[in-house]
């Protein structure tokens, strides 16, 4: 009776990996259909505009922002940020950036660059946009952020003791869900992404276009909503807690080819 139990209970399991690795293919196939019908291009599009388009108090358009590579270099520049910036002496990811050329370039308040930011799903802000257009420009380039300059070093740190930090009416940290292997959340993997095998993949592909939302979603949005979720304040647009996060993440990431704008569940 007792070998029978377990080889019941082998066949059980068996039976149950057999069936979870059936549902995975099937996700994956659905998310390779998704993908091939992604609208991405189209805000890619948009961005192109809003980027070139002359707007507030100077009259001014985007096209001399400085992202790490020279004035108006788009090429590769998403897949060497966060990093630091000396104009601003602080460490910026690609949001952070693009709201600082639009203060700056264009004379625009905060409140008006970044109105409608996380708040209305039906509406995309210009971020969204501006955040497809620029990222697309860095296809194929392999990630490679800022790791020199002391303050770069100092957000990294400072984005990897975030990670594990317990906090919120859940005591919940990053790795309370992106933390041990096989967890999920339905049939979507919660990587562990403080192994850059997880990271990736991950990084690489945002921001993206999310299925569930049906509209596009930039890497910050994608941070501020883990606070949410773990009943935390969520940080303030282009933070130094939102750079350090994307830092923490983007270094873990390096190397990878940036495959984005991406399409997610």
């Amino acid at each position: 009776m007792r070998i029978w139990g377990r080889s019941g209970a082998l066949c059980a399991a068996l039976a149950l990996a057999a069936g979870h690795a059936a549902a995975q293919s099937q996700f994956q196939q659905y998310q390779k259909m998704v993908a091939e019908g992604s609208p991405v291009e189209l805000f890619e599009l948009v961005g192109e505009d809003l980027w070139k388009k002359k707007q507030g108090p100077k009259n001014a358009s985007l096209e001399q922002c400085d992202l790490g590579m020279g004035p108006g270099v788009l090429a590769g520049a998403h897949a060497r940020l966060p990093r630091y910036f000396g104009d601003a002496d602080r460490v910026m990811d690609t949001e952070t950036r693009l709201l600082h050329c639009m203060m700056t370039l264009q004379g625009r308040s905060r409140e008006d660059a970044t109105k409608r930011l996380f708040g209305n799903e039906d509406q995309p802000s210009e971020m969204e946009y501006l955040a497809a257009y620029v990222a697309g420009q860095s296809r194929g380039h392999e990630l490679a952020p800022g790791q020199s300059h002391p303050k770069e070093k100092a957000s990294y740190e400072f984005g990897k003791k975030l990670y594990f930090l317990r906090t919120g009416l859940w005591d919940f940290s990053c790795a309370s869900c992106h933390g041990e292997e096989g967890k999920r959340i339905r049939m979507s993997e919660l990587p562990v992404l403080y192994k850059p095998e997880a990271a990736r993949p991950l990084i690489a592909t945002w921001p993206a276009y999310r299925v569930s939302n049906s509209t596009f979603k930039t890497m910050q949005w994608r941070i501020n909503n883990c606070f949410a979720q773990m009943r935390t304040p969520e940080p303030v647009f282009g933070s130094d807690v939102v750079n350090a996060f994307n830092m923490f993440l983007t270094v873990t990431a390096q190397g990878e080819p940036y495959a984005g704008p991406g399409t997610k569940r």
